[in-house]
């Protein structure tokens, strides 16, 4: 357990960790590449951990310094001999399922206990329709997941439908292994894509690497031609999830943070929380190669679809309880399968502190009254990371908060508590 430290106004200069979803991505078509790449300022967590040994399974060598470099198998994935096993990494859970399709051999993706509660079968759906040979090893529809056990080769290609959209990662996973395909893959997506950030950020990678794909604005409809990607140095930004908890302290303190390596513009779409913050008073600048933003007198309470970017609905939610008025935040049902059932999970933590929050189907309301009735409380984390480091940023302003299972932010930023008391700790 770790109590937060409340404090004044903040003045700081921060540097985060890279983006664990750009390291997944580059790391994944880096794999697929023919050749040496190098990653640049890559995230080294626990969930990039789980990306690099499943790799490492399927026969991709990977060098970790301060870069790493990748030697490319062109697409070829070897053998696994043991069950590819990814604790709660949805992300790469989704990701490498199809990577294993492009295999001539079984293999078996499985994970942790939350694991097995978080669906996969729109991806299997879509997946199959390219030919590949995929089951639920449960019937849930869930991992477990046996891939190839019949001894099919590869991905067919042709055209296949993603049965929906609510999931980006679905939609990453198939194109990213589309061009790998026997014959050109055509995708067709059924109902309303959420996150779609993440898809340009998907597309975006595979372009990078020398891959373009043709889509329809809406991204329903994606053309990928065959090839191979092709090798190369690449830059991994700065976490704009991460940044987020940073932006939010400086919101509720009235003080000053600039994340000095979120360009302007971003890959992610979770920089797009900033003109948020903009909209609830904050002043928003661009500082060199980074974003800066400093909190008003008065926070004012916004109503805002967040389906594009459900990471950093807690983040915004917590701002919200020190804003005056109502907050409303739509379009988040898909919190639920996240790490934990995210969107019930905020409502819980922020009531535990004394903030007057409704939890709706796929939204939550925030009356806020500037944090007047906010009170300490012990917050649980549910071993999910979002929900320790946002609400770490109520502690800042509420004496008394204390976060349980603080360990849980390995999945994705180790080093956040260091980081985070550099904000009330000086020199």
């Amino acid at each position: 357990m770790i109590e937060i430290e409340t404090t004044g106004r903040i003045e700081a200069s921060i540097e985060v960790p890279g983006s664990k979803s750009l390291t997944q991505r580059a790391l994944i078509t880096a794999a697929l590449a023919g050749g040496k790449s190098r990653l640049i300022g890559p995230l080294e967590s626990e969930d990039t951990e789980y990306s690099s040994g499943a790799l490492a399974q399927m026969g991709v060598t990977i060098e970790k310094g301060k870069d790493w470099i990748i030697m490319g198998n062109g697409g070829k994935v070897q053998p696994a001999d043991n069950p590819i096993f990814l604790g709660n990494n949805g992300t790469a859970t989704r990701l490498l399922t199809s990577v294993a399709a492009l295999g001539k051999s079984a293999f078996i993706i499985d994970g942790d206990p939350r694991m097995h509660q978080r669906p996969i079968g729109p991806l299997m759906s879509a997946l199959k329709g390219w030919g590949v040979d995929i089951v639920s090893v449960k019937g849930t529809g869930c991992p477990p997941l046996k891939i190839n056990e019949k001894g099919l080769d590869g991905i067919a290609g042709g055209e296949t439908v993603l049965p929906e959209g609510k999931s980006s990662q679905y939609l990453s996973s198939l194109l990213l292994v589309a061009p790998y395909a026997k014959k050109k893959a055509v995708l067709r997506v059924e109902g309303e894509v959420l996150s779609k950030p993440y898809v340009a950020m998907t597309l975006a990678v595979m372009a990078d690497f020398g891959i373009l794909v043709e889509c329809s604005k809406d991204y329903s409809y994606f053309e990928i031609p065959q090839g191979c990607y092709q090798s190369r140095e690449y830059r991994i930004e700065g976490d704009a999830s991460n940044s987020s908890y940073f932006w939010a302290a400086a919101a509720v303190t009235g003080g000053t943070v600039t994340v000095t390596n979120v360009p302007v513009p971003s890959l992610q779409g979770d920089a797009m929380l900033v003109p948020l913050l903009g909209r609830m008073g904050c002043e928003v600048r661009q500082v060199g190669g980074g974003i800066s933003v400093t909190g008003p007198d008065r926070l004012e309470g916004i109503t805002v679809d967040m389906g594009n970017m459900p990471d950093v609905v807690p983040t915004l939610a917590v701002v919200a309880a020190f804003a005056h008025g109502k907050t409303v935040i739509n379009n988040i049902a898909h919190l639920r399968i996240k790490e934990c059932d995210r969107l019930s999970a905020v409502v819980t933590e922020l009531t535990r502190l004394g903030a007057n929050v409704e939890e709706k189907e796929d939204s939550m309301v925030i009356h806020g009254n500037g944090g007047q009735g906010l009170h300490g409380g012990e917050i649980e984390t549910y071993e999910d990371h979002r929900m320790a480091m946002s609400m770490a940023v109520a502690g800042l302003r509420v004496p008394g908060v204390k976060i349980t299972g603080e360990s849980c932010v390995a999945k994705s930023f180790p080093d956040f508590w260091e980081r985070f008391r550099l904000l009330y700790i000086k020199g």
